[in-house]
């Protein structure tokens, strides 16, 4: 048996970064289809939190799955859930980007944290701010 413990701290925005998950009812009920989606599909979804415009997921990978499928089946199922339901005015989707990085063992709890109060963080830094951030830090190239 092989033993894996990889941490992804996931961060994917709704198209054109529109603000279609406006109230804190729908944004619930949306982390909360998309924790059980994932428990059913055997991904470990370990924290999942998300604003009007985008959504944080620490996600625990095994060895049988990769980040691009993962997020193909998050994204996909649950903005197909959002769309039946008609939970949103409109046709709502996901951005086909989105933001993967590794999390240590260390870092955890700062990442559920950090995860855990999108709504305190986004009263003082706007989703754009936060993108310019995480490609500084993480040193992306565009």
């Amino acid at each position: 048996m092989s033993f894996i413990k990889i941490y992804i701290h996931l961060v994917f925005s709704t198209k054109n970064r529109e603000s279609l998950l406006s109230t804190s009812n729908l944004r619930i009920k949306v982390w909360k289809h998309i924790k059980e989606y994932a428990t059913e599909k055997g991904i470990f979804l370990d924290m999942i939190n998300d604003y009007s415009d985008h959504c944080h997921c620490l996600i625990s990978l095994r060895s049988d799955q990769n980040i691009e499928k993962v997020v193909q089946l998050l994204k996909g199922e649950s903005s197909y859930w959002i769309n039946k339901n008609q939970l949103t005015r409109g046709k709502f989707s996901w951005q086909d980007e989105y933001f993967a990085v590794s999390v240590s063992e260390s870092m955890i709890g700062s990442v559920r944290n950090y995860i855990k109060n999108q709504e305190k963080h986004h009263q003082r830094k706007s989703f754009m701010d936060e993108y310019k951030g995480f490609i500084e830090k993480y040193n992306f190239k565009i």
